[in-house]
């Protein structure tokens, strides 16, 4: 039965993933390769704390959904969300806090979508300061967003998630 339960979170995760840069198009900043949606960045955060296999089945669908709705070199940026959230799960399930696990990632998230936009041809300044900042603060704001939502469910659904809120 848990692992029913933990496959159709997965799943509601992946389609929130999926739903938000379609649905929240009017949060989105753009400059050059850089987008920011509002809140994109949570499903991940949230599927970390389900496992590795949540945690990439979201940022495939996080990919999925800025495929459909963003230009491509957006889309191959959102793919790296599968590599940070792997990461990001196997840190949790080492027994790292959630906030802890936001700051690690944060680099980790900034570096891996500047090299992701490297082959669509643009400058050195776009790629380090304009994705690369960029993408670590966009991380670190939905990272404040999910650890919120997380501290608020675990009360409402009186969830054991004391790793998360250290």
């Amino acid at each position: 039965m848990k692992n029913i339960k933990k496959l159709t979170y997965s799943g509601l995760l992946t389609a929130l993933a999926i739903i938000i840069p379609l649905a929240f198009g009017f949060l989105k900043v753009q400059a050059g390769p850089f987008s920011a949606t509002l809140a994109s960045h949570v499903p991940m955060f949230v599927a970390m704390l389900l496992g590795p296999f949540a945690a990439v089945m979201v940022g495939v669908g996080s990919a999925l959904g800025f495929l459909i709705s963003a230009p491509a070199v957006i889309a191959a940026r959102a793919f790296m969300h599968t590599f940070v959230g792997l990461v990001g799960a196997l840190l949790l399930k080492k027994g790292v806090s959630f906030s802890k696990v936001v700051a690690i990632t944060a680099p980790v998230h900034a570096i891996l979508e500047a090299i992701a936009v490297i082959p669509f041809g643009f400058t050195m300044y776009k790629v380090l300061v304009v994705v690369g900042v960029g993408t670590f603060l966009h991380h670190m704001v939905d990272g404040v967003i999910a650890f919120a939502l997380i501290k608020s469910l675990s009360k409402s659904l009186k969830l054991d998630l004391r790793k998360v809120t250290t």
